[in-house]
This record gives structure tokens, C-alpha cells and sequence, in this order.
């Protein structure tokens, strides 16, 4: 995702001070723990009786309607706010969207082959990725903070999710989890690139009205789309489209456009802690001293780059 230079080089961009930063890193923190309710919410669906295409298109296609209620709501010209040079529309659409679409796809995929602790922590291996992949484009300095904040990270979520090594695992399974951490290390500077000069709101419509278009015709080609469904369900429903997805693609783009991809993806890493803590009381399950032990060091993480931040 050299995409992020546009969006931080200070002819196109204010400069990052102290406050920005801290600002820009509390949204991502708000978006990591609306995109770590997805799970949870997800399962509350199946568990109502919704199947799993139809939540995903209820998600995105619900969030892509409340962004650009927002976007008009905001703007002074009306329904021409949404608007954006019909290249860049596609792109949004089909770039922004299809790539959603497809981590959804490879990272549930992954889940029917091996156990869900091992798909967390190969999926968890993005933050690096994104380091690896600035690195080689020089598009963003990885200074020893960022390489130490990154490396509590990768340790705070392998004492939450255990070991992934402690049976015999379906290579299939690791390919997919793999890629899609992979594929969303390359998708954050994507996305950043594409909303320069646009917005969150209005970038955000475009990509959740895409992987939601997606989501939909699968299920009407599958026949699994649902649309009487239990209360329980509808609500699991709406809040995927309100928090996992309207709140969470614009706290994340507006976040990303400060911080870079390489600390917005260490900073994401709360997603995994907070998924834990809100099973507790959503799926009634025990909260494991590692868990706490693992949250800690992620906000030792997310405290060291503001710190840094701070003192730069």
C-alpha cells in the first residue's frame, strides 16, 4: 500500500504534529476494536439463524448506505458529493471492494483447515509485512521504535492466541491465512493511495457498496440470501453495518492518512485483544490471564510509538 506518500507529503497534507498523531492513532484504535467486533457479531447472526453471505452483504451493503447518508449529510452540494472521476470510482469499487471481499474469503477459508488460533496469528503477521514491504519500496522509514513496537505486538499476540504450532496442521489452511495477511498488508497502502484527495467517507462508500455488490450476488447465485430473518439476527446485522463497517472504514482511513501504513498496522494489532475481551460477555467465554498479559504488551506497542511520536 510508495501509495502512502501521497497522503503524508506536506504539499498535499498538513504536517503530523504531536496532536494529529495522537488523534489519528485514537481512530485506529476505535476502528480495531469495531473491525475485532466482527467475529463476535458475526457469530450472534449464525447462531440467530443467518447465513454467513447474507451477514457479509447486510454488513457491507448496510455500511456502504450509512457512509454516503453521512457524506451527503456533510456536504453542501447534495448527492454530488459522492461523486469521484469515474476511473477512480472503479477502482473503489472494484479494487477497494473485490479486495474486502477477498480477505473475508481467504481468512474464513482458512478456518475450515486449521484451528482459529493459528489463523489469528498467521493473519497477525501483517504489521510485518507492511514493514517489509516500505522497506523495499522506500516509501516509509521503519526506525528501531517502530521494528520494537512491532515486535511487542507479534509477541502480545502469540501469548493471546497460544501456540498455532501444537498439532499438525493442514498446509492449505496456512496458505490461506498466510496470504491474507499478506494480501492486507498490500491492501492498507492500497486503500491509502486510493481515498487521496477524496475522503474517508466518500472512499469508504465506494468500497463498502463494492464488496457488499459481491457478497450479494454470491449469495443470489448460491441461493443462500436470506431475507426473513430473526430480530436477533437484523440487530447482529445493523451493528456490523454501523460499527464494523461505517465507523470502522472511516476512524481507519482517517487514521491511515496520518500515521502511514506501518503504524496503523501496528496500532490495528488491538483488534485481536479486544475480540477476546468482548467474548467474555457476548459468547460467555473465560478470560485467560495470557489474554490480559498478551493486550498489555500491544498497548506497550501502541504507548511506545506515541511516545516516539511525541519526543520527534
Amino acid at each position: 500500500m510508495a501509495s502512502g506518500e501521497l497522503a503524508r507529503d506536506p504539499r498535499h497534507s498538513p504536517p503530523v504534529t504531536s496532536h494529529s498523531a495522537t488523534r489519528a492513532t485514537a481512530l485506529i484504535v476505535l476502528s480495531a476494536c469495531c473491525f475485532g467486533s466482527i467475529i463476535i457479531l458475526v457469530e450472534l447472526a449464525k447462531r440467530a439463524g443467518a447465513t454467513l453471505v447474507t451477514v457479509l452483504a447486510g454488513r457491507y451493503l448496510g455500511g456502504a448506505v450509512l457512509l454516503a447518508v453521512a457524506a451527503v449529510a456533510a456536504a453542501s452540494g447534495g448527492l454530488w458529493a459522492l461523486r469521484v472521476p469515474r476511473r477512480r470510482a472503479a477502482a473503489l469499487l472494484v479494487g477497494g471492494g473485490g479486495g474486502q471481499a477477498l480477505l473475508a474469503y481467504l481468512s474464513l477459508s482458512a478456518l475450515d483447515y486449521v484451528p482459529a488460533a493459528t489463523v489469528s496469528f498467521l493473519f497477525y503477521t501483517y504489521p510485518t509485512w507492511v514493514a517489509v514491504f516500505a522497506i523495499l519500496r522506500r516509501s516509509e522509514r521503519v526506525d528501531a521504535t517502530s521494528a520494537a513496537a512491532l515486535a511487542l505486538s507479534l509477541m502480545g499476540i502469540l501469548l493471546m492466541v497460544g501456540s498455532p504450532w501444537s498439532g499438525p496442521l493442514d498446509p492449505r489452511g496456512v496458505a490461506l491465512a498466510l496470504a491474507a495477511g499478506v494480501l492486507f498488508a498490500l491492501y492498507i497502502p492500497f486503500l491509502n493511495t486510493l481515498q487521496a484527495g477524496i475522503g474517508p467517507v466518500v472512499a469508504s462508500a465506494y468500497v463498502t457498496a463494492g464488496a457488499g455488490t459481491i457478497f450479494l450476488v454470491a449469495a443470489r447465485a448460491t441461493g443462500t440470501l436470506q431475507l426473513s430473518l430473526a430480530p436477533a439476527a437484523w440487530l447482529a446485522i445493523a451493528a456490523l453495518a454501523l460499527f464494523s463497517t461505517a465507523v470502522a472504514f472511516f476512524a481507519f482511513l482517517r487514521g491511515l492518512a496520518v500515521l502511514g501504513p506501518v503504524r496503523t498496522a501496528i496500532v490495528s494489532t488491538v483488534e485481536p485483544f479486544w475480540t477476546l475481551l468482548l467474548a467474555v460477555p457476548a459468547l460467555g467465554q473465560p478470560l485467560r490471564l495470557a489474554t490480559v498479559a498478551g493486550g498489555a504488551l500491544i498497548a506497550s506497542a501502541v504507548l511506545l510509538l506515541q511516545v516516539r511520536r511525541g519526543r520527534g
